[in-house]
C-alpha cells in the first residue's frame, strides 16, 4: 500500500506477505520513503545473514524478549508485533533466529495518508496485549504513533526501537554524511571508522565492514533524536521522539545506516502506553 501527501510517498508492506518473519514488527512496516518524487531514504538489510528488514521497520524485545526465559522448550512466548512464538530448545534467546509462530490476528484501516494496524491479544502464559501503530503522512513528515495495552496477568518488560535501514539516493555511507545529535556524542567503545566533534558525528571513510556502537552523553527527554544529512546534495531526514531515551545504538555497513532509538517499556496488568515518532525528510 501507499500512503501520500504532497510532498512524500511512502511504501508500506501488507503484514505478512513481503515479511513474514519472527524478528520485526508486521505492522506499519515501511519499505520505502520518497520525497518531491526524486528522493530515496530507505534499502533493504544487505548482507548474507539479512533477517528480512527493511526501510523503517520496528522491534521489540531485541534483547530482553518477553517470557522467554520463563517457557520450557516446547512452550510458546509472546513477541510483540509479531505474534507467539515456540522456544525450540535451551539455547538464548536470539533476535536472528527464526521461531515458529502463530501471528496475532491483525485488522488494517486505510486511508490516503494514514493508515492504522490493529493487532489483538493472544494469551499465552499469563501474558496478553492488544497493540495499535498508526502511520501519517503530511507535507514532508511521517509521523508513527503506537499503544500498546496490557490485558494479560502479569507485566510487560521489554523494549522498542524502529531499525531504520537508511541510504540516501543509493550514496555509500562514508565522508559525505553527517549524523547530529542533540548532545556532545561520546561513546564507551568507538568504533575506529567514526569520527566525533561535539554534536557530530563522521564517517572517516567509506565502510568496507560492518560497523556498531552506542554513542552516549543524553539525559533527558529533549534528546530524544537525531538528523542524518547527505552532505554534498543536501539531502536528509531527522526523527524525533516523544519519549525518554534509554539507549541509542548506531549499525551500519557500506550500504546503510541505522540510528536507532529505544524506548523502555514496564507496563502493569490493565495498563496502557502510548508513544511516538516523527520524522522530516528534507532538502537543505
Amino acid at each position: 500500500m501507499q500512503l501520500t501527501s504532497a510532498r512524500l510517498t511512502v511504501d508500506v508492506a501488507e503484514p505478512g506477505v513481503l515479511y513474514h518473519g519472527s524478528r520485526f514488527d508486521w505492522t506499519g512496516f515501511i519499505t520505502q520513503v520518497t520525497l518531491d518524487g526524486a528522493h530515496t531514504f530507505c534499502v533493504p538489510e544487505p548482507g548474507d545473514t539479512s533477517t528480512g528488514g527493511a526501510g523503517l521497520c520496528t522491534e521489540f524485545g531485541i534483547f530482553a524478549p518477553i517470557g522467554y526465559d520463563e517457557a520450557g522448550v516446547g512452550e510458546t512466548f509472546p513477541k510483540l508485533g509479531v505474534g507467539v512464538l515456540t522456544k525450540p530448545d535451551v539455547a538464548p534467546y536470539s533476535f536472528a533466529r527464526p521461531y515458529p509462530l502463530i501471528p496475532y490476528p491483525l485488522a488494517v484501516q486505510r486511508e490516503a495518508a494514514s493508515a492504522t494496524f490493529t493487532m489483538a491479544p493472544l494469551a499465552c502464559n499469563g501474558y496478553a496485549a492488544r497493540y495499535r501503530k498508526t502511520l501519517t503522512v503530511s507535507e514532508n513528515r511521517l509521523t508513527i504513533a503506537c499503544t500498546l495495552d496490557n490485558c494479560g496477568e502479569k507485566s510487560l518488560r521489554t523494549h522498542e526501537y524502529c531499525h531504520n535501514f537508511l541510504c540516501i539516493d543509493g550514496h555509500a555511507i562514508g565522508p559525505d554524511y553527517r549524523l547530529h545529535l542533540p548532545y556532545p556524542i561520546t561513546f564507551t567503545e568507538q568504533p575506529e571508522i567514526i569520527a566525533v566533534e561535539g554534536q557530530e558525528l563522521s564517517w572517516r571513510r567509506v565502510a568496507k565492514e560492518g560497523f556498531y556502537g552506542r554513542p552516549t552523553g543524553f539525559n533527558s527527554r529533549a534528546d530524544t533524536g537525531w538528523e542524518l544529512r547527505h552532505t554534498p546534495s543536501g539531502v536528509g531526514l531527522c526523527e524525533r521522539g516523544d519519549f525518554p531515551l534509554a539507549m541509542l545504538a548506531l549499525w551500519g555497513t557500506a550500504e546503510v545506516v541505522s540510528p536507532e532509538m529505544f524506548i523502555d517499556i514496564d507496563l502493569p496488568p490493565g495498563a496502557e502506553m502510548k508513544w511516538s515518532r516523527e520524522y522530516t525528510f528534507f532538502i537543505a
